[in-house]
């Protein structure tokens, strides 16, 4: 078939534009569209990471800043829970009667000493268990994951069992006790094995939470580091103390300021251990700590105030352990 080649294009509208020449006015018009897809973008890019993060701002203001400042404010009044909304000021009040409170004294030296009892072995353990976990081991992911596992699981069913170990005539441990000679000891009732027994509790939650954070900062160490030290003859008993150890001098800080902000807050455990399940601390507030004081004032008794005085003095108790931690911490930088 014969293809034609005399057919001519149809001629141009008098006073049209040329073919293939976009007008001005289409030009201009994609140039503002242009344009304002720019600011969009512009601004999109400057405020989009606040939008992202203010869930976060908003629920911190709506339940943490403002239960702080309005606990702030209540401290300094006289409120009972009966009638939340009736106010009455009568300042630093609060204050000096807690302070002269036998039982917040009482309260604070149990924190103390359950602190104390709680974290040092705890730490001491999680240290070794990392240094174990740390060498290659068969099922090493197994260990890892049932570390985690007391971490997991719930106060209240950790601290019934406990109960149910440290009874007095009917115990595993006063049983396995039995064995070696000692007598029964009535773990609920008498101040030293009370704390003793809490303090077993929050160790067993507690251990394998700090043992991955230590395994996590061992396993960053260079192992330039121990290759050097073998090659001078560095047992690994001598790797540990003077390798392993002041490389993780931030770590331990971490886990010993974070450990004393734990052990400063300790509710769960002395309230379900408590055989009357009050928030005594037993029979005679042998193992009351600082939290289960705030709550017998402020549930039990009914004096909001007062526990609001109790809660900010925890506080500002927190605020002089993060002063401490940041001085330590700069102490510790500047002599690396």
């Amino acid at each position: 078939m014969a293809t034609r080649h005399d057919i001519a294009a149809p001629p141009a509208k008098e006073g049209g534009a040329a073919p293939g020449r976009v007008p001005a006015e289409a030009t201009e018009a994609e140039r503002r569209r242009r344009a304002k897809l720019s600011r969009r973008w512009q601004r999109d890019i400057r405020w989009s990471p606040y939008a992202f993060v203010s869930p976060f701002f908003l629920l911190f203001l709506a339940f943490g800043l403002f239960p702080l400042v309005y606990t702030g404010w209540a401290s300094l009044h006289q409120v009972e829970m009966t009638a939340p909304t009736d106010m009455t000021w009568v300042g630093m009040r609060n204050y000096t009667r807690i302070f002269d409170d036998d039982f917040f004294w009482n309260a604070a030296k149990n924190t103390l000493t359950i602190g104390i009892i709680s974290t040092v072995p705890q730490l001491l353990m999680a240290m070794g268990l990392a240094h174990i976990l740390n060498y290659r081991l068969r099922a090493s992911t197994f260990y890892r994951v049932a570390m985690l596992a007391p971490y997991a699981t719930s106060i209240a069913a950790a601290s019934l069992v406990f109960v149910l170990l440290f009874g007095r005539d009917y115990g595993m441990i006063n049983w396995a006790l039995h064995f070696v000679g000692i007598d029964a000891i009535d773990w609920q009732n008498d101040k030293w094995p009370s704390q003793i027994a809490v303090s077993t509790i929050i160790i067993w939650r507690w251990t394998g939470y700090n043992a991955l954070i230590y395994l996590a900062a061992m396993q960053a160490i260079p192992q330039d580091l121990y290759e050097s030290a073998a090659l001078d003859g560095a047992s690994r008993w001598q790797q540990f103390f003077h390798v392993t150890l002041p490389s993780l001098r931030p770590t331990i800080l971490f886990t010993v300021v974070v450990s004393t902000i734990g052990a400063s807050q300790v509710f769960g455990e002395p309230l379900l251990f408590d055989a009357n399940k009050g928030a005594s601390g037993g029979a005679e507030h042998q193992f009351q700590t600082l939290g289960l004081y705030l709550y017998e004032q402020g549930w039990v008794n009914q004096h909001l105030g007062r526990a609001s005085a109790i809660a900010w003095t925890m506080f500002l108790i927190l605020i002089v352990v993060g002063i401490v931690n940041y001085v330590i911490s700069r102490r510790l930088r500047a002599s690396s």
